[in-house]
């Protein structure tokens, strides 16, 4: 909610503005700790334009390299002896992201009553993950939490740039292929009707691709209709399909298995298994709660089915590695590097050795793809456009030799 305030300072100059805050009690406090004396606080209405331009499922979200600032400040200020109170309101005026903002004013909010920050943190799963939270309740724990919240800053940072590599690498391919299927959607509804008139007027009969180009164009200007409910029943059902426990397990074996694409996402699930899982050993975290996180987070149902299968042979006291054997999702490279950073007690140090190896690999296949996608879609363009002017001008061949013939 947004407060419209007004305050006098020590000097008796009047001061008004605006914050975002939980209650009119929280700006009352945030106030008094800049050395203000409250006079009025009110409750800010939105107007009508604003109201109507908040958009349900479109209200903001808060991204990582945001989160990723908001840890390593937060880190920073702590290692520099201010208060965790004080940090969080530091945190909360100079946020620009209204969303972050408002998790931001009611964490400290909590703090403030003596919540710990681990606890405040959450309520708010959608702006802290359980990666989080346990990493910050590990580092309260350890007295530890400047240096694991820079652990977390360096983790999203390196998350946020993977997904970002990934995202540019395809920007080119999804453009191309949607300029694709403009074009010819675009000449099946305004160009092939025109010669299907000329056509008709002329008379005689049509080369068979031709026909067929003219039957395809018939179906997709009268039964657009039809296409389009087709095309929404697929994608929602899909979806539906893919929520449902059995529909995502399925759906992310076949991703492991797509040429091509299917090593990419085995690479991204390992590299974002082998970082989380060092990040929340170097912090301190229990082996079978860390087991627990990464299962959570490791984006793949078939991952995180291996991982939970560690953790119930860890559980009867055999090895980490030895059970990831049973799963060929986990190259031999991982589980022999693991079986060593067990035998030499530095698992983090082996694990973050194949995070960045796999980030790398990531790197190197996203480079190839790009590469090899541009020219096929190029030619996949090249061949679908002129077969459809081939099949356009056909006819015109068959009128050439009437008029020479006669």
């Amino acid at each position: 909610m947004m407060f419209e305030f007004k305050a006098r300072d020590r000097t008796g100059k009047i001061h008004d503005g605006q914050l975002e805050a939980t209650s009119s009690g929280a700006v009352v406090k945030t106030l008094r700790d800049r050395g203000l004396m409250p006079l009025s606080v009110n409750q800010k209405k939105a107007s009508a334009l604003q109201r109507e331009l908040k958009i349900p499922g479109f209200g903001g979200k808060i991204k990582q390299k945001e989160m990723a600032l908001f840890s390593r400040q937060l880190a920073t200020m702590v290692n520099s002896g201010l208060t965790l109170i004080r940090s969080l309101g530091i945190l909360e005026d100079q946020s620009e992201n209204p969303m972050l903002k408002q998790v931001v004013v009611d964490v400290r909010s909590k703090v403030e009553q003596g919540v710990s920050l681990s606890v405040a943190m959450e309520s708010h799963p959608k702006a802290f993950s359980t990666l989080y939270v346990s990493m910050v309740r590990a580092g309260e724990v350890g007295g530890a939490l400047d240096e694991t919240l820079n652990r977390l800053a360096d983790t999203l940072e390196s998350q946020a740039r993977l997904r970002s590599q990934i995202k540019s690498a395809m920007a080119y391919p999804v453009v191309v292929l949607n300029l694709i299927v403009f074009i010819v959607l675009a000449m099946l509804i305004f160009v092939v009707p025109i010669f299907e008139k000329m056509y008709a007027d002329l008379g005689g009969t049509l080369p068979v691709p031709t026909q067929v180009l003219i039957n395809i164009s018939r179906f997709i200007t009268s039964k657009w209709w039809l296409i389009g409910a087709v095309i929404v029943g697929l994608v929602v059902g899909f979806k539906r399909w893919k929520a449902t426990e059995e529909g995502r397990r399925r759906w992310d074996s076949m991703k492991l298995k797509f040429p091509v694409f299917g090593k990419l996402t085995q690479k991204v699930s390992i590299s974002r298994f082998a970082r989380t899982f060092a990040v929340l050993s170097r912090t301190g975290v229990p082996v079978l709660q860390a087991l627990d996180i990464v299962a959570q987070t490791a984006g793949n149902a078939v991952v995180s089915d291996a991982v939970l299968d560690v953790q119930a042979s860890v559980k009867r006291g055999e090895s980490l590695a030895a059970p990831l054997q049973r799963h060929d999702v986990f190259p031999p490279m991982v589980t022999q590097m693991m079986s060593v950073g067990e035998e030499t007690g530095a698992l983090d140090a082996m694990l973050s050795k194949v995070a960045d190896f796999y980030d790398r690999e990531v790197d190197d296949t996203v480079a190839a793809l790009t590469s090899l996608i541009e020219p096929i879609l190029i030619v996949v363009m090249g061949v679908v456009v002129g077969g459809i002017l081939i099949s356009l001008y056909l006819p015109m061949f068959n009128i050439a030799n009437l008029i020479q013939s006669g």
